[in-house]
């Protein structure tokens, strides 16, 4: 059974999923070979046969191919350079995953084998990052931060995002594993998860995210007439932790801290000390580029130059910050590119894949809109598509459970990682 299910493309999709999260050097390989197995297998094989994987689902493969069209068409008017254009375009590539993996996956099989490799890998840096905190020995843990932060591959950001959206699955996803203790099995890798979010990693995009994805948690679990109830979960989750959690409560008296300071840095005009005041002081340029350029924006890969630009009109001694920059937020960074249109295209994209889910089974689609909802989420702190491995992340993540709810589960039949 398992020499049957395994083949050349399953391999592929199995690899990407297990590789991200671990050091950049395995995804980006695992991408490069998702790339290449698959223009061989569209070019060699059998080509009609893949089209109808596609076709069942193709709103959001068709939007893919709009945005990217778009993004390219953008290098004609951009302000910044052809490399940082052409750079730009390669980090947006990653939504290729979506359509690649519609046509890899043949079955809810192989989408459960490719998914068991993901929380594999996602449950292992988990692990790993609790070794960390206690002080055991992690020789595999290549953070610059890693005995700092606790972050074992990538920073503590990423990690904690992550970790946010892993627990989240293991909840969603209790059912799919196998064995007569998996279902417990899944919950205490949930927990795992969620302490290490809240209580070891520091990244509080991810305690963000965990309370929200809990929140939707709890309001699924509720009778629907009780679910507006959840409007009050968040807040009583978040009391919770700040009077339980250090992490928690150090990182929101930092950001009170850093409001503060922004405030009276920004009167002064002095440079921004803080992660905070950055934010701010980039989302303010950005709707200013916005502003400036609202149909059609600046063009791919311009947040740098349009953001030099600016500031040289205000102070003329102003050194320009590095290429590829962004933002710290999604939506600014497509709306400076693409103008108002780009904040639509991004937009009308998350709402697709929501469409997506709507016609799937209750597991897979409660899954695939927690990873949706930590996505939307994510991007009003981070450009989270734009950036590594934790674009790649969200990518992969949605495109694998999207691929598995295309197909229906066993009827008369808990469906489980052997189905």
């Amino acid at each position: 059974m398992f020499k049957k299910t395994i083949n050349s493309r399953l391999l592929l999709v199995c690899a990407l999923a297990a590789s991200v999260g671990l050091p950049i050097g395995f995804l980006s390989l695992a991408k490069v070979a998702l790339l290449l197995g698959t223009l061989f297998i569209l070019l060699h094989g059998n080509p009609p046969s893949a089209m109808p994987a596609v076709a069942s689902k193709p709103l959001t493969a068709i939007l893919i191919f709009v945005i990217l069209a778009v993004f390219a068409a953008s290098m004609a008017w951009t302000t910044g350079s052809q490399n940082e254009a052409l750079n730009s375009l390669g980090k947006y590539g990653k939504l290729l995953i979506f359509p690649i993996f519609l046509v890899l996956i043949k079955s809810r099989k192989e989408a459960l084998y490719a998914l068991a490799c993901f929380l594999t890998v996602q449950l292992f840096i988990v692990v790993s990052s609790w070794l960390l905190h206690l002080n055991l020995p992690v020789p595999w843990a290549v953070s610059r931060t890693a005995f700092l932060h606790n972050a074992v591959f990538s920073s503590y950001l990423d990690e904690g995002l992550m970790a946010a959206v892993f627990a989240s699955l293991c909840w969603h996803l209790r059912t799919l594993v196998p064995g007569r203790f998996g279902k417990l099995l899944a919950i205490g890798a949930m927990l795992l998860a969620l302490f290490d979010v809240f209580f070891i990693l520091e990244g509080r995009s991810g305690h963000v995210v965990a309370i929200v994805l809990m929140s939707l948690a709890v309001m699924w679990e509720l009778p629907k007439r009780y679910r507006v109830s959840v409007i009050i979960v968040p807040f009583i989750l978040l009391l919770a932790l700040y009077t339980t959690s250090p992490k928690v409560q150090t990182r929101l008296e930092i950001v009170k801290l850093e409001l503060q300071t922004f405030s009276l840095e920004e009167q002064n005009g002095d440079d921004f000390s803080s992660s905070s005041g950055t934010r701010l002081f980039f989302w303010s340029r950005a709707v200013q580029s916005v502003a400036e350029n609202p149909l059609f924006g600046s063009g791919i890969g311009s947040w740098s130059s349009e953001f030099n630009r600016i500031e040289r009109l205000r102070n003329p001694s102003h050194r320009d910050i590095q290429p590829q920059g962004n933002p710290h937020q999604e939506y600014l960074q497509w709306g400076v590119q693409l103008g108002i249109s780009g904040v639509l295209l991004l937009v009308a994209l998350m709402a697709s894949i929501l469409r997506d889910t709507l016609a799937m089974d209750k597991v897979a689609a409660r899954a695939a809109q927690s990873c949706l909802a930590a996505l939307a989420m994510a991007c009003m702190f981070n450009s989270s598509i734009y950036d590594a491995l934790i674009g790649d992340f969200f990518c992969i993540s949605i495109a694998l459970l999207l691929a598995m709810g295309r197909f229906t589960p066993i009827q008369a039949k808990t469906p489980s990682l052997h189905d």
